[in-house]
């Protein structure tokens, strides 16, 4: 979810506000693809600790894309800077913008088949929640 100021929440569902600016994101001033609230908190499945998140198995995967991501930003960067023409830019914003929705449907897609498999294996409360948390970030990226 992006403010105006140009932060993003985790999305975790937790109700905390912990924005991260996307700004920090790039500069890898958070920890790299990690919980934002607490690193150490318990994977999201309960008694699982060699894959704590859906992501865990392809890590080096996202970094690897969100640093090509990283560059593209600093190249539209570079492109404003040199006064480059405005389609082209146009262009460039949008590739990025393709790269970063391809990224968060593999993610969602991950958080899917591991996080939320596992919920509703286990039922309950823990089920529900996840499949509320999944509902509302798939209603983020529809709107984004």
């Amino acid at each position: 979810m992006e403010t105006e100021t140009g932060a993003t929440g985790c999305g975790c569902g937790d109700g905390a506000t912990g924005l991260v600016s996307v700004e920090s994101v790039l500069a890898g001033e958070t920890a790299e693809l990690a919980h934002h609230h607490n690193p150490a908190a318990p994977s999201c499945c309960s008694g699982e600790t060699s894959n704590p998140w859906g992501y865990a198995d392809h890590k080096q995967d996202y970094i690897r894309r969100l640093r090509r991501i990283e560059g593209q930003v600093r190249g539209l960067q570079r492109m404003v800077e040199e006064d480059q023409y405005c389609i082209d830019i146009l262009t460039q914003v949008s590739a990025v913008t393709k790269a970063l929705e391809s990224t968060a449907l593999k993610l969602l897609d991950e958080h899917l088949s591991h996080c939320v498999t596992h919920a509703i294996e286990a039922g309950g409360q823990e089920a529900e929640d996840k499949l509320a948390e999944a509902s509302a970030a798939i209603a983020r990226l529809v709107r984004s």
